[in-house]
């Protein structure tokens, strides 16, 4: 049996590296005004983060289509005998069940949707992890037991830099996003049960980036070898300092950057960052 593997554009996976895997995609979308954009296809990140300043007005977005990933599956269906297609958390997209909808719709090929309860760089590497099997001959069934291992040491935090986006995206009413503001809250956010929420209010940028550093240091600091991402609404450079430091202290870690593309970054807003990492063994 030959199997495909399918993520979305919020796994942040640069194109280069999926061509490398023999991963597709679908594409989410950012919407300015009356323009839709496909995420990763039509925008990418640094014109996004260009776009918001300009505009000064934050983007809706979207899930893909029934009609785009029903249009992917019968394309992979020529190839492929089946698929595992790996999306983000289903508590804050349609997108995991949309999928699942497409693929009872397409007969000609098997689909296997995992739902990752998670978004971005986590996401894709399930999606590289579920590639490397599938490459090397491994069963749907195989594939999926192998993510649901994984899922057992997935975690990932993230703060937030500027309280208005999610405030004017519907996550934080007027008057929090206020006071926040004047206080500098920077809240500290993980999933639980695939939905966002608050794990912890801090008072700076910088306090709240060391309390996640603390969150991930007590993981590995108990043995095992990890894998971990940073993630990064356009700070780039405080990003890279960052994996330097943790990799000089950590031999026990990989590290690689990462980057909120348009769609999360729409609800995050520039200066986030974001710490994940699984364990290997």
């Amino acid at each position: 049996m030959k199997t495909a593997v399918i993520t979305d554009s919020t796994a942040y996976l640069p194109r280069d590296v999926r061509k490398a895997n023999n991963i597709h995609m679908v594409p989410l979308n950012v919407i300015f005004g009356h323009e839709s954009y496909q995420e990763e296809v039509d925008i990418n990140t640094d014109d996004f983060y260009d776009m918001v300043k300009e505009g000064g007005e934050l983007p809706k977005t979207s899930q893909p289509s029934i009609g785009i990933m029903t249009q992917k599956l019968e394309e992979l269906s020529q190839d492929y005998d089946s698929v595992v297609s790996i999306h983000l958390s289903s508590g804050i997209s349609g997108t995991y069940q949309a999928m699942v909808t497409a693929g009872e719709m397409v007969e000609e090929i098997d689909v296997h949707v995992f739902d990752s309860e998670i978004s971005c760089h986590m996401q894709g590497f399930y999606a590289l992890e579920a590639a490397e099997l599938a490459n090397n001959g491994a069963t749907p069934d195989q594939i999926i037991s192998r993510l649901n291992e994984m899922k057992k040491s997935m975690s990932a935090y993230f703060m937030v830099d500027d309280l208005s986006h999610l405030q004017r995206g519907g996550r934080l009413n007027g008057a929090q996003a206020f006071v926040g503001s004047l206080l500098q809250v920077k809240p500290v956010l993980h999933f639980v049960e695939t939905k966002i929420v608050p794990f912890e209010k801090i008072r700076t940028r910088k306090k709240a980036i060391k309390k996640i550093v603390s969150l991930f240091e007590e993981k590995v600091e108990v043995g095992g070898t990890y894998k971990a991402c940073l993630i990064h609404a356009n700070r780039p450079e405080e990003a890279a300092e960052l994996k330097k430091e943790l990799e000089e202290k950590h031999d026990n870690v990989e590290v690689v950057l990462s980057y909120f593309g348009p769609v999360i970054g729409t609800h995050l807003g520039e200066g986030a960052m974001g710490l994940g990492w699984y364990r290997q063994s």
